[in-house]
């Protein structure tokens, strides 16, 4: 498999125009190949986090340094701060879906559950340390990591939503739907995002499923993007030229050194 990173920001790049003013819940008016789209602070996060843990970087430092260098991006609020101060500082105990939409490179690296938890943790530590903030990383990159593994979709449902999230366990996407709204906390965040993945029928299926939401919808996209691409193994490739397209050179770069990585 190639191009495991775009997974991400293909989602990213997809929801965008759909976050605020364009936020939508007809499936059928979602285009994935807006003219407006372009990556936002997720995609910036998402390679931040996996080019420190390819090259054993500190994440911290690398987050911070990469995310400074391309801010205007549409940080939150207290990311926004923790970017600006004149040194880095501790983390300030996060549990917003920052930590989800970030994650994916330590779901598609991991070669077992433990290090796959030790590596989503490692990604959000600098920031997301809350509890909730950490299980929205772990359970994010292990629906990544089963989905690589070949587990099927019941499977990664007991393992993942029902076992991280049990106040979600049998809901259904229509089920949510109606009463879902702009969160963007972990809690809300990633079982909506897995419901999007477990429902859905193939790779773009599954972010128009995210968008639709009517929520945060680019970042509902990053998260559920890759959990798609790890069970499915294909993407549109009009999407993939899409996002190289937009990308600057090192996130090109850390994209094929992950690629290598995984398939080495």
């Amino acid at each position: 498999m190639n191009n495991l990173l775009l997974s991400a920001a293909i989602g990213d790049i997809a929801g965008m125009p759909y976050e605020f003013k364009g936020r939508t819940k007809d499936y059928n008016t979602v285009d994935l190949l807006l003219p407006t789209n372009t990556y936002t602070d997720d995609t910036v996060c998402t390679f931040a986090c996996a080019e420190a843990l390819l090259r054993g970087l500190n994440m911290a430092e690398n987050l911070w340094n990469r995310c400074r260098a391309d801010f205007y991006r549409g940080f939150g609020g207290r990311f926004a701060r923790w970017l600006i101060a004149k040194e880095i500082q501790p983390s300030y105990h996060s549990y917003g879906n920052g930590s989800g939409m970030r994650v994916s490179a330590a779901g598609f690296m991991a070669k077992s559950v433990e290090e796959c938890i030790d590596l989503a943790t490692k990604t959000a530590l600098p920031t997301h340390d809350h509890p909730e903030g950490i299980k929205g990383a772990v359970a994010t990159a292990l629906a990544i990591f089963y989905g690589m593994q070949g587990k099927e979709k019941d499977f990664i449902r007991k393992q993942v939503l029902d076992e991280y999230y049990p106040n979600w366990s049998g809901l259904t996407y229509e089920g949510i739907k109606p009463g879902y709204g702009f969160d963007e906390t972990c809690q809300q965040t990633i079982p909506a995002a897995l419901i999007c993945f477990l429902e859905s029928k193939n790779y773009e299926d599954c972010l128009k499923l995210a968008i639709a939401l009517g929520g945060d919808a680019d970042t509902l996209a990053a998260i559920s993007g890759p959990m798609a691409y790890a069970f499915y193994k294909t993407m549109p490739e009009e999407l993939i030229a899409n996002a190289k397209a937009k990308l600057p050179e090192w996130m090109l770069e850390v994209n094929e050194e992950l690629d290598h990585y995984v398939n080495q």
